[in-house]
């Protein structure tokens, strides 16, 4: 069913719930907010009935193939997932994708160099487009900056950043630690507002090293890749703060720098000429040929 209404809408499910059945609650980001209020009673209502013996855990309240079908298959949960409405590459088969998800956050190792010795940065990424645009950063260096090691974590279950004593989900400091290390920096790329990542993590003993690229409130009627640029989460920015905060890439990390810059520049130009992202954005892909360019 579909009305104008997202407080109908959110009546609708949470009666629908009720009676025994599934059901999901499709919204853009922007209008979910505006049953912020009746969310939260529903999820008080749910942490109340939780300790009544004789009622029934009924579906979990589910806002939007693996993790969707986790989220179908709970009970007495509120499931947020988001998801974008364009096509996206497919970076796990569906056996390791299901492992993925089931463990809510791990490291791609099939994008890491570091298996040998400590990784020098770790590159995280939460969502969709950011995580696109962390293994277009990740492909640069890997070419332009050999001897970087670099670690890829990709989160799916954003509650693993948080404490388990906090949250059920969350890690413990160890397992925390063993994933973005004690000491080297961690650029987050993150679908969402990048404070919420450090509200997670601020009592991580590696706090002080993350630093999160996420939507700062810039966007226009443009193209998809200038609206990463335009909340600086794209790849371009993602290799440029990875070198200001490893001094060891020297000379080598400067000249990448400039490169960069002027790739900001053909973009710009491009977008503005063409009305589209440059063939070199719209067709990358993982390990292509010409995934050494700084594109």
């Amino acid at each position: 069913m579909e009305m104008l209404s997202e407080h109908q809408c959110e009546g609708w499910l949470e009666g629908y719930l009720l009676t025994g059945r599934h059901g999901l609650f499709n919204c853009y980001e922007a209008f979910i907010h505006i049953v912020d209020s009746m969310f939260n009673q529903h999820a008080k209502w749910l942490k109340v009935t939780a300790h009544l013996p004789w009622r029934r855990k009924i579906a979990s309240l589910n806002y939007l193939l693996s993790v969707m079908d986790h989220c179908l298959h709970s009970r007495h949960y509120v499931n947020v997932v988001i998801a974008g409405k364009h096509p996206a590459p497919q970076w796990l088969p569906m056996d390791a994708a299901v492992r993925h998800c089931a463990a809510g956050i791990g490291i791609w190792q099939w994008a890491s160099n570091d298996q040998d010795a400590a990784p020098d940065v770790v590159m995280a990424c939460c969502g969709d487009v950011p995580t696109l645009e962390t293994l277009a950063a990740v492909s640069i260096m890997r070419a332009h900056l050999p001897d970087l090691k670099i670690r890829v974590v990709n989160v799916v279950d954003l509650m693993k950043l948080e404490p388990s004593t906090e949250h059920p989900h969350g890690l413990t400091d160890t397992d925390f630690d063993e994933l973005f290390t004690k000491d080297k920096p961690v650029i987050f790329a993150f679908h969402a507002y990048p404070w919420l990542i450090h509200r997670l993590t601020y009592r991580r003993t590696n706090h002080d090293n993350i630093h999160v690229r996420g939507y700062k409130e810039e966007g226009t009627i443009t193209t998809p890749f200038d609206m990463t640029v335009l909340n600086d989460l794209d790849r371009f920015h993602l290799v440029m703060d990875t070198i200001d905060r490893l001094p060891q890439t020297a000379a080598k990390g400067i000249y990448l720098k400039k490169q960069l810059k002027d790739k900001l520049i053909e973009h710009k130009q491009y977008i503005d000429k063409h009305g589209q992202d440059m063939p070199e954005i719209r067709n990358w892909k993982w390990g292509a040929t010409n995934a050494g360019k700084p594109a």
